[in-house]
């Protein structure tokens, strides 16, 4: 099987919507590929070092908040 790791990207990018705290910090409990990617990609700080959350820049923040509608919730019913 082969991974599409920029659908696996969005889907994590998601998740640290789900977890904000402190306004753009998110628990960093995730593989950490996928957090060294998002880092790459310009969308969370540094994830390396011994704080439990990472912070989302604005880019990250705005596209999480995004993909976080888009994937998990339920389009309003006219």
């Amino acid at each position: 099987m082969e991974i599409n790791d920029d659908k696996v990207d969005e889907a994590v990018l998601a998740l640290l919507w789900l977890t904000l705290h402190d306004g753009r910090r998110a628990w960093k409990g995730h593989d950490w590929d996928v957090l060294s990617r998002l880092h790459q990609k310009g969308l969370i700080l540094d994830p390396v070092g011994k704080a439990k959350s990472v912070v989302l820049t604005n880019d990250g923040l705005r596209r999480s908040e995004e993909l976080f509608k888009a994937l998990f919730t339920n389009a309003p019913k006219p």
